[in-house]
């Protein structure tokens, strides 16, 4: 299942790319992040994991992930491991006015939570709340 949000962020990149760069900071913008427990030493990079404990409505679950693509000012990439697996990527570009954030992510449900009908199903949860987590991120940069 894919899922793409974006949203416009009237801030520079480099004050985008700060917070979004601040791993141990996202629990304070994304709404469903409800702690980060790092399993590396680093907290930045390629390589960086760690362990994200997640609550949407009545469910819980541990992610697991990893960066793999760390593009500064212009992208962090990872890769999912657990309950859902796949792949995302937050994205910046520098438009008029400020940034362009896409947030992208391509996740397999597990069986046991309906495989494909289950994220079929969960699909438009995810975009509203990811946009929120975005909204609450633009709202955090925009009042500094």
């Amino acid at each position: 299942m894919g899922v793409t949000v974006a949203i416009h962020i009237p801030a520079s990149l480099e004050t985008v790319w700060e917070a979004v760069a601040d791993l141990a900071s996202h629990v304070e913008w994304m709404a469903d992040a409800r702690r980060i427990d790092f399993q590396t030493t680093q907290r930045a990079g390629v390589g960086t994991r760690m362990k994200v404990l997640t609550r949407i409505g009545p469910f819980t679950a541990t992610d697991v992930i990893e960066v793999t693509g760390w593009d500064p000012l212009r992208r962090i990439a990872v890769r999912h491991e657990g309950l859902f697996t796949g792949g995302g990527e937050f994205r910046l570009d520098a438009v008029a006015g400020g940034v362009l954030f896409t947030w992208s992510e391509q996740l397999t449900f597990p069986s046991s939570l309906g495989g494909r009908v289950g994220a079929w199903m969960a699909k438009p949860v995810l975009q509203w709340l990811w946009r929120r987590n975005l909204n609450r991120l633009r709202q955090r940069l925009t009042l500094v």
